[in-house]
């Protein structure tokens, strides 16, 4: 039994867990199919059942580790206190989120090197979502790099990330020191909350804010110049997701809203930008369109081609009615209602399902329902549970995973 444990790292979409002890040996187990835990895969061992030592850890203090879906982020502190630069960042795993730019998973901890982490530029913290990773350093840099289909790390397009690149943010000046910031990533959103001491709204600030990528954010202006005591720079998708509203309204539930820190929504409409006041911020948790008037919506659509969504597997495509994806998927629902036309019109790669999965997947969605021939295998369940996770199917009632999970315990009598 392992004892003497000092921390206990794992993620909200990872099914690998890291555990460091008072003599900063790292342990770990579960999923290790492409290297997340570190160790090197084998078929006899894509999963790791139980506490195995993490060899080959880089030299210096573990300050944290975060779990990605299949990747994992370290984050060393050198021994040498003099030495620059004072943290180095490390990632193993998935190849193409771990922000090491290579075509192969990697299968220990490697350094994360790039021009971007500079002497003076110490990392302070960082921040892992399913498959994205925010870094913060100390001269107010935001770094990012992973899964960008969502636009999650807020660069203003759609394009994956596979080494690290400089985010763009209101240039705002801070204090020497930054103390108050609240930096969170979800599923395919992130969310940045900071008090700046002061700051100038310039040209590129207002640039920024007519890209409706940045469509919510918190500010006062008078004569060109921020004079708001806090910043809240919020993507749209936030409201998507209920884990990261609850840490949004944890996180401000005290700060009143008046006259030094109004919240405002950009509305972007027809290249123009309406401001919207709110009084509290949760008016803006509280504002997207009901489900019912986006149903309508797609239902009233004369462009027929604009009914459906197209799914792709296997150089194959098929049609899904959007009024039916919307009932079925917290994630598609989010995706038609939030997302511009083009983009709710792309489409979505199902490839690694297995055929089986998919005819499981595909029947689900038209009847809510799994077929009584099928058999249910733990492979299967599995397989699809991924998928359930990625997509927010649990939303429906009856839900997929619990169909699944009682057909399975039925046909093996349970």
């Amino acid at each position: 039994m392992m004892k003497n444990v000092s921390k206990i790292f794992s993620g909200n979409t990872s099914f690998h867990v890291f555990l460091l002890n008072s003599n900063q040996e790292l342990f770990g187990f579960g999923d290790n199919r492409f290297g997340q835990l570190g160790l090197v895969y084998t078929t006899e061992e894509e999963k790791i059942q139980k506490l195995t030592k993490i060899q080959n850890i880089p030299k210096g203090k573990i300050i944290d580790i975060q779990c990605g879906n299949a990747y994992s982020i370290m984050l060393i502190e050198n021994e040498n206190q003099n030495q620059n630069p004072k943290r180095k960042i490390y990632s193993s795993g998935y190849s193409k989120y771990n922000g090491l730019g290579k075509n192969e998973d990697t299968y220990e901890f490697t350094e994360i090197k790039s021009s971007l982490f500079e002497n003076d530029n110490n990392i302070i913290d960082f921040y892992v979502g399913s498959n994205h990773t925010l870094i913060l350093t100390s001269n107010s840099k935001m770094i990012g790099f992973g899964h960008n289909y969502w636009d999650q790390l807020g660069t203003g397009d759609t394009k994956d990330q596979l080494i690290p690149i400089q985010i763009e943010l209101p240039k705002l000046r801070f204090n020497e020191n930054i103390s108050n910031y609240h930096i969170s990533c979800g599923y395919f959103n992130s969310f940045i909350y900071y008090s700046p001491s002061f700051s100038n709204l310039e040209e590129d600030l207002i640039k920024l804010f007519e890209r409706k990528e940045f469509c919510d954010i918190s500010f006062k202006t008078k004569n060109g110049e921020i004079i708001s005591a806090h910043k809240l720079i919020l993507k749209y998708r936030l409201n998507q997701n209920q884990n990261e509203i609850e840490k949004l309204q944890e996180i401000i539930s005290n700060k009143s809203i008046k006259e030094s820190n109004q919240i405002f929504e950009m509305i972007y409409s027809n290249r123009i930008i309406n401001p919207k006041l709110y009084s509290e911020i949760k008016e803006i948790i509280n504002s997207n369109e009901k489900i019912e008037e986006i149903m309508k919506r797609i239902y009233l659509n004369e462009n027929e081609n604009e009914k459906d969504f197209i799914i792709e597997r296997k150089e194959k495509q098929y049609k899904f009615p959007k009024l039916i994806l919307i009932m079925r998927s917290e994630l598609y629902r989010g995706m038609f209602l939030s997302v511009t036309e083009d983009k709710s019109n792309k489409v979505t790669d199902y490839s690694e399902l297995s055929n089986k999965s998919f005819q499981i997947f595909e029947y689900w969605i038209y009847s809510n329902q799994i077929k009584d021939e099928i058999q249910i295998t733990q492979e299967i369940i599995q397989e699809l549970e991924i998928g359930i996770d990625y997509f927010q199917l649990n939303q429906t009632n009856p839900n997929l995973f619990d169909l699944l999970i009682k057909k399975f315990n039925n046909q093996n009598q349970i």
